[in-house]
């Protein structure tokens, strides 16, 4: 199937370079040539109840978020956002990106550190999609958190998932590096695909 075909649907991913950069990523035939939008703030609502109603145990799912100032990243988990008592998920396969970022327009996928693999996902049922976290001296560090409202959120970047290069995880730049800004940046649309 041809790249444009698979995101025709889209209203975040236009450019053909970004199309090639997920199908490399997530290097995987069949997710990619048989995934559709499940969910679209645009289309059903800025609701994370209707978010888990829509994709919660799809296994494999590709979150893509596009911030009102432009910049696009988001997560691929291989298992996906499970439903149950609020816990963290282990995937060693997942991981997040970023796609478009002014300040540096390469895109790039950002793998999960060594030793923190249980803390992949972090499934909260009032908040939307929420990658790597880990708690210390009783603050908790998310590497992306949708808010309930999916309207907004906060990147503390490097908290679960490598940082790149010469950036260090709690600077202002790590934690701005996704979404231009650390926290209460505005969504203006988030996709989420599965089979």
């Amino acid at each position: 199937m041809k790249l444009n075909k698979i995101f025709e649907e889209s209203q975040i991913i236009k450019e053909i370079k970004f199309m090639r950069k997920l199908k490399e990523w997530i290097q995987n035939e069949e997710f990619f040539n048989k995934m559709k939008i499940g969910f679209s703030c645009q289309k059903d609502g800025f609701s994370s109840q209707t978010f888990h109603s829509k994709c919660d145990n799809k296994g494999k799912t590709l979150v893509i978020i596009q911030t009102t100032n432009k910049y696009i990243f988001g997560g691929f988990t291989e298992i996906g956002f499970i439903s149950g008592s609020d816990s963290y998920i282990k995937d060693p396969n997942a991981f997040i990106f970023s796609l478009k970022n002014p300040k540096n327009n390469i895109p790039q996928k950002f793998e999960i550190q060594k030793g923190k693999e249980d803390y992949a996902i972090a499934y909260v049922s009032d908040d939307g999609p929420r990658f790597g976290e880990y708690q210390e001296q009783n603050q908790y560090f998310t590497d992306i958190w949708i808010y309930s409202d999916l309207k907004s959120g906060n990147t503390n970047f490097g908290a679960t998932y490598s940082l790149p290069n010469g950036l260090k995880h709690g600077t202002n730049e790590a934690k701005s590096y996704l979404a231009g800004s650390y926290k209460d940046w505005k969504i203006e649309e988030m996709e989420i695909y599965f089979i």
